[in-house]
């Protein structure tokens, strides 16, 4: 990682293109600190929260963790039925509902 300081973004990146190899601590341990922090908001408000992007691309990652869990199915539905894309300049929706599937089939030794 030379000398960058390590994001939430670049630590997802990382994992993804490491799936099947090991993943360093430093990528590890902000990413477990992030599912936990996510996953106890939606605890405290399992029929409300509604995550944001970078929360959901988080979950998301580490979904199969949650597969046969009802709180976390819903929070994926009110994720999507709140997201709205990113905007274009004249306020059009320029990307689509469709989920990323990448690392959600596998959680791994994360």
């Amino acid at each position: 990682m030379g000398g960058t300081p390590l994001t939430l973004a670049k630590a997802l990146e990382i994992a993804k293109e490491n799936q099947n190899g090991p993943v360093t601590p430093p990528v590890t341990a902000m990413l477990e600190r992030k599912i936990g922090d996510i996953w106890r908001r939606i605890q405290a408000q399992p029929n409300t929260y509604v995550m944001s992007q970078e929360e959901f691309s988080v979950f998301n990652y580490y979904r199969s963790r949650y597969d046969n869990n009802r709180v976390a199915q819903n929070a994926v539905a009110r994720f999507w039925s709140h997201y709205k894309g990113e905007s274009t300049v004249d306020g059009a929706t320029a990307s689509s509902k469709t989920p990323s599937t990448s690392g959600a089939q596998s959680s791994g030794n994360r």
